[in-house]
């Protein structure tokens, strides 16, 4: 048991939430990560718990060890996700598209289920989702990614208003492109059509480029620290200028200036000779 707050952080093998665990271990939480294949404790700088977000029974069973072991948890940090590589919308199947929404939003719905009611005993607690600026402004070819952080977002809002009166809070974090490995692990469309070919073929490439001048991991974890530490902690968070500059034109220029920015940042047409 401990006096220290307790946090909980999924998907913490690698990029942001290897480095939230990170920082919030340096800013005085006692940490646990967790990954799909988990980890003896003592491994590394925090222990990491063996979890998949798609399996109910792993989710409360990773949840029922923590309890067991600290007695309390005071911050989740759902990080676990993945993306599909640049494709259309119809090249994923719905199978693939359950498979997107079973762990990039289901897998937040499973982890705050099992932890909002000790949470709620203890009469505190912070819930931090890291969701995507793509979340707010959607990308072309990133559909069915876009619609799942689309998810994220709305569950957040929804949940903090319910849950502020039992003092717990949610807050959403919107990273841009980050300089992670979640890039070289997303998963390709699969139903390819070749109608799709060209078009795939250069967007990887414009999301190698911007990828290279992406943020690093640690630059989103100070924001998820800052937001769990905050005694007004804001709903929604950008991480990154990018971020930042994309969630600005989302709310002050009209929609057709940003519609042709996002298309000129993907080197795509104007798209204004369609029906």
């Amino acid at each position: 048991m401990t006096n220290k707050l307790v946090a909980l952080v999924t998907g913490a093998s690698s990029g942001i939430g290897e480095a939230s665990a990170k920082k919030l271990l340096a800013a005085g939480y006692t940490v646990y990560g967790t990954s799909r294949r988990g980890g003896k404790a003592g491994e590394g700088l925090f222990p990491m718990l063996a979890l998949d977000v798609t399996d109910d029974a792993s989710v409360e069973a990773a949840v029922a060890e923590l309890i067991q072991r600290e007695g309390r948890i005071d911050l989740l940090v759902n990080n676990a996700g993945f993306g599909v590589a640049p494709a259309g919308a119809e090249e994923s199947s719905i199978a693939q598209a359950k498979s997107i929404f079973d762990t990039n939003f289901l897998g937040i719905v499973r982890m705050t289920r099992a932890v909002v009611p000790h949470m709620r005993s203890q009469g505190h607690g912070r819930i931090i989702n890291i969701g995507s600026i793509i979340g707010v402004v959607p990308m072309p070819y990133v559909a069915l990614y876009a619609a799942s952080k689309h998810a994220v977002e709305g569950y957040s809002e929804a949940l903090d208003h319910e849950l502020r009166t039992r003092g717990i809070r949610v807050s959403v974090i919107e990273p841009a492109f980050t300089k992670t490995q979640f890039e070289a692990n997303n998963v390709e469309p699969d139903t390819k059509l070749a109608e799709y070919e060209l078009i795939r073929a250069k967007l990887a490439k414009v999301v190698a480029q911007a990828m290279e001048g992406g943020d690093t991991p640690e630059v989103v974890a100070d924001v998820v620290v800052k937001a769990a530490q905050s005694s007004k902690p804001k709903l929604r968070y950008t991480a990154g200028k990018a971020a930042s500059q994309l969630k600005f034109l989302r709310r002050f220029a009209p929609a057709s200036v940003l519609d042709k920015g996002i298309r000129k940042s993907l080197q795509l047409d104007t798209g204004e000779h369609s029906v």
